[in-house]
């Protein structure tokens, strides 16, 4: 079977953009969750930051709307071992609603709740530095209650655990905090790239 040079060049670059042991989805994005989808308006919708900040600040849909927006373009891979590649999240970077908070000396660690009540914890060091997103549309269109709409937390660069449906809180502690899988057996940092899936990975 012949196979043209073009072709081959498209896997292997396909290929080297997969974490081990994932695989590509192509146009497919599974809907996984951990408990029941919530319906939030984004009229009801609000997003705070708290904690180990200078101001406490919560902002509506309208006013997380108002504040400079930024996309995000590459892939996100999740735990269950597919990746997709090629994906477009539109948003608010996270290092924006956090300048405006004014992060507090000691500050390491943020917890991240959603409508849900679903939470998870990230080292500051990891949605900062243009790193992470607030979203609210991937590809131009609105993110689906499924995927976490109205507005989703996307740190593509971790398993997609990481990435928060239905956000609502960012909470900085001067400590660790484990959020909802992590205390169930999930590795606690989430590194697609070291295979950090479990505890102890």
């Amino acid at each position: 079977m012949a196979v043209t040079r073009g072709f081959t060049g498209r896997r292997r670059e396909r290929d080297a953009r997969l974490p081990p042991g994932q695989y590509d989805v192509g146009d497919d994005w599974p809907v996984l969750t951990a408990e029941v989808t919530p319906n939030v308006e984004p009229e009801t919708w609000s997003l705070t930051v708290d904690g180990l900040v200078e101001r406490e600040t919560t902002w509506t849909w309208d006013e997380a709307h108002a504040l400079p927006q930024s996309t995000y373009e590459g892939d996100i891979h999740c735990v269950t071992t597919w990746s997709k590649l090629g994906t477009s999240f539109e948003g608010v970077d996270v290092d924006v609603v956090l300048g405006a908070a004014g992060v507090r000396p000691g500050a390491t660690t943020v917890l991240v709740t959603s409508a849900s009540g679903y939470t998870t914890n990230l080292p500051l060091a990891d949605v900062t530095g243009g790193r992470a997103w607030v979203a609210w549309s991937s590809q131009g269109r609105p993110l689906s209650a499924d995927h976490g709409g109205p507005a989703r937390l996307v740190v593509p660069h971790l398993y997609f655990w990481k990435s928060a449906k239905w956000v609502t809180r960012l909470t900085l502690l001067d400590h660790d905090q484990r959020g909802f899988w992590e205390r169930n057996g999930y590795h606690d940092r989430g590194d697609p790239w070291a295979e950090q899936r479990y505890a102890g990975d």
